[in-house]
């Protein structure tokens, strides 16, 4: 009885381990205030690459013309990848716009469902900010 009970315990804490990650993950509007939008154009100074986001640092000046660097959350790192992101899409020293939407806090420089368009044109990343995918895609 005792194994069987330590089997089934053994087997709900590992489920329950496996689901954490799931269950700690937040809703675009836990962070993000949809009425807030904003566009910059910046340099790429930094790209983490981690789960259960990826951040891409970008430097620019905002409305009362002080230097920033902006924190852009991205999707997934699994789904980005599968959607042809890559930890390089992005050079270091790259100039970027990027059209997001603004943290609730207003001490914050993050920035999620952002979309961030290389010089040429090229959408190099949409979304983001409530894990939506990278869309590699010319407008």
């Amino acid at each position: 009885m005792t194994r069987k009970l330590t089997g089934v315990f053994s087997l709900g804490f590992g489920l329950f381990a496996a689901a954490a990650p799931a269950l700690a993950h937040h809703a675009v509007s836990a962070e993000f205030d949809r009425s807030k939008p904003i566009t910059f154009t910046g340099t790429v100074k930094k790209v983490d690459w981690m789960n259960p986001h990826i951040y891409t640092h970008i430097e620019a000046k905002d409305s009362s013309g002080k230097t920033v660097v902006y924190q852009v959350e991205g999707g997934a790192p699994n789904s980005l990848f599968r959607n042809g992101w890559r930890p390089d899409s992005l050079k270091i020293g790259e100039t970027v716009t990027v059209s997001a939407i603004r943290a609730k806090s207003e001490a914050s420089t993050r920035v999620g469902s952002a979309s961030i368009t290389k010089a040429d044109g090229t959408r190099v990343f949409g979304g983001g900010g409530g894990g939506a995918a990278a869309q590699n895609q010319n407008q």
